[in-house]
């Protein structure tokens, strides 16, 4: 309900506008709004018939002002179009209920400009805490940020050092347990689909897809590179064109794609130039999203604990805000290989 006082704008109601008509003291509604239980039922019951009637929103902002603190994490992820992110931040999303707070979250869309504007807002706003998957694991405004009060924790990356909280998955083992794969179903010549030099998992993709090549004695040049300028479904259609273009005796009989966006995007190429999948061409994407398993041609992924990777960094954040003499963890998780039609002849 507005408000209305002779002589003035109306505004919202306010808790003195409750007590006035519940007829009883600021106090007591304070109480009611934040600790109920040292109120009595009747009374409680009272005030909160009062509120509904009145319309009554808590002013939040206010509360957070006297109290020093904020009740909001925020979430900067790398790219909101991919769902692996957004499943990241359902798992932190997990925490931060348990915790009674709320999540914020902003897309940097791989730009380190925008990134940098919003960690500026976020610390204006003095948010409980950051975290963030950063175009840069060692930007040096992550550590500043940390020093001037609010905790920062690095999500699906590796900063150097100890100075941070983070949380990652080991992509050189996940790259390595693909391509292994491939090369188990009898493929020697293999495509690496999505080749981002400047994004850190992938080099570590494919950092491990040459290491089970080398494993099984089999050298660089059996590892096809094929570059893309981002990591879309897009992207992919466009490297199954180049990849269908290349001459028969050369042609990768397999590809191992730096996520799964990139991978459907091959998935669907092979459809239209009607190359059979696995037979003219076995498939393995990393992430294992959702829709990986419902693709025409069902997906062969590496699975990151995508869920539990984001309540995990939250848990970390929510620690450093409670917990005296906190010490700052590196927690890394084991991918494991989903195999499905995609590959298996």
């Amino acid at each position: 309900m507005v408000v209305r006082e002779p002589g003035a704008e109306p505004r919202a109601a306010g808790m003195k506008d409750v007590a006035a008509a519940a007829g009883v003291s600021l106090g007591t509604v304070s109480n009611v709004l934040n600790r109920p239980d040292r109120v009595s039922p009747a009374t409680r019951a009272k005030v909160e018939a009062a509120m509904a009637e009145l319309r009554f929103v808590r002013n939040e902002s206010a509360r957070q002002l006297r109290a020093g603190r904020s009740r909001v994490l925020a979430y900067v992820m790398l790219d909101g179009s991919n769902p692996f992110f957004t499943d990241v931040a359902a798992g932190m999303e997990d925490a931060a209920d348990a915790g009674d707070l709320s999540l914020f979250l902003c897309n940097s869309a791989h730009q380190p400009s925008r990134e940098a504007a919003y960690l500026g807002r976020l610390e204006q706003q003095r948010v409980q805490g950051i975290l963030i998957t950063p175009v840069d694991p060692d930007a040096p405004v992550l550590h500043e940020i940390a020093r001037r009060g609010t905790p920062v924790v690095v999500v699906d990356r590796t900063p150097g050092g100890t100075a941070l909280c983070s949380v990652a998955v080991d992509d050189v083992y996940g790259g390595e347990i693909a391509v292994r794969h491939l090369l188990e179903q009898g493929h020697e010549r293999i495509a690496f689909v999505g080749n981002h030099p400047s994004v850190g998992q992938v080099r570590d993709r494919r950092l491990g897809a040459m290491r089970a090549l080398s494993a099984a004695g089999l050298g660089p040049d059996h590892l096809v590179d094929l570059t893309t300028s981002a990591l879309t479904v897009a992207d992919g259609r466009g490297a199954g064109e180049r990849l269908a273009g290349l001459p028969a005796p050369v042609r990768p009989t397999a590809a191992f794609c730096a996520n799964d966006l990139v991978a459907l995007g091959l998935l669907q190429t092979c459809a239209n130039l009607r190359m059979r999948v696995p037979d003219d061409l076995a498939i393995v994407g990393y992430d294992d999203i959702e829709f990986a398993a419902a693709a025409a041609v069902p997906l062969t992924s590496v699975r990151q604990p995508r869920r539990r990777l984001g309540r995990t960094a939250a848990e970390l954040l929510l620690a450093e805000t409670t917990e005296n003499g906190h010490e700052h963890r590196q927690v890394v998780f084991t991918p494991e290989l989903v195999v499905r039609a995609s590959t298996l002849r």
